[in-house]
């Protein structure tokens, strides 16, 4: 039985997240962290929870505190705390702010709980997982982010209402940045286990229209309906089950890289990996030329990002 830590329990996507996380097995206790002043509303968002517990039938401890101290002993600390984005901004305007939080963060978690595994939300993520990574002292296995998993997820979605096929018949995934330099893995997506590029009306398919759906799917959410929610909450949940039933399965999530995929690495970026209760290990993978060569400037625009990211970091220390 495990321990999970929700930081940045207030927000929309850390309360739904611990809803969803609540319906796994394995989670015995699990601790909501947020802001001091909050206190009112955690002890709210408890007793709320406890009764859904209740009504469902689950039997998970749940507790509050403003203090991360208090994850000491965690199996996995989610961290979605920061500044959510706003209507019109992209990921990376929040990329300082964010990642200030989430150094601070890292520091303290490497420190109480250094044997726990460390899933970051905050965006832009790619970056953050990247300063996470550094500030909390963990191995590379311990510190990944949600990434391109969802964003794999939302392009299954709309390839399975394409072909009128049940959702789980496809398989997908998208690496990269979780951002406007995505790259779709076509030459990797099956339907039933038959490669796409075999089946006929592969050629119809509206695939720029899909991959710009997919990359402005979280931008029109935001401004439909203020922030997105049950998305990233189940996705979420769903990682957090993989690890704590030593599945290892094979999604794609923000990692550090070192030159697993075509001697491109040396960045935290979306990729595929195998993930257990030891946490992340990125999988090598071929791709086709024109996928190389979306990764490469995927990983230069992110590493760029990140650099800048870190210089700034390290003049505030």
């Amino acid at each position: 039985m495990a321990k999970v830590t929700i930081l940045g329990a207030t927000g929309n996507v850390g309360l739904f997240a611990a809803h969803t996380i609540s319906e796994i097995p394995y989670v015995s206790d699990m601790l909501l962290v947020g802001r001091p002043g909050r206190e009112d509303f955690l002890a709210g968002c408890c007793r709320d929870l406890s009764d859904s517990f209740a009504a469902r039938g689950t039997d998970v401890r749940l507790s509050y505190s403003t203090s991360l101290a208090d994850a000491r002993d965690s199996d996995i600390i989610v961290c979605t705390a920061g500044v959510p984005r706003k209507p019109g901004q992209d990921r990376n305007d929040l990329v300082f702010e964010n990642a200030k939080i989430v150094a601070e963060t890292a520091r303290t978690i490497g420190q109480v709980s250094p044997d726990a595994i460390l899933f970051v939300i905050t965006n832009p993520v790619d970056v953050t997982t990247a300063v996470a990574l550094k500030y909390s002292g963990l191995e590379p296995r311990q510190v990944f982010g949600l990434g391109t998993h969802l964003d794999s997820m939302r392009l299954k979605s709309l390839i399975a209402h394409y072909f009128r096929v049940h959702v789980s018949e496809v398989h997908t995934r998208i690496i990269g940045e979780h951002g406007k330099s995505m790259v779709p893995l076509w030459s990797a997506t099956t339907i039933g286990g038959i490669r796409i590029q075999n089946l006929p009306t592969f050629s119809g398919l509206p695939t720029q229209e899909m991959i710009e759906t997919v990359r402005t799917s979280g931008e029109a959410i935001i401004r439909d309906k203020g922030a997105t929610v049950y998305g990233p909450g189940e996705a979420i949940a769903t990682l957090v089950r993989t690890i704590l039933g030593n599945e290892n399965r094979i999604l794609t999530v923000s990692s550090y890289i070192k030159s697993e995929i075509h001697g491109i690495g040396d960045v935290c970026i979306g990729v595929p990996a195998r993930i257990n209760r030891e946490g992340v290990f990125p999988v090598a993978i071929r791709l086709e030329d024109d996928e190389i060569a979306g990764f490469s400037r995927s990983v230069a625009k992110i590493q760029k990002i990140t650099a800048k990211v870190m210089e700034r970091l390290e003049k505030t220390q």
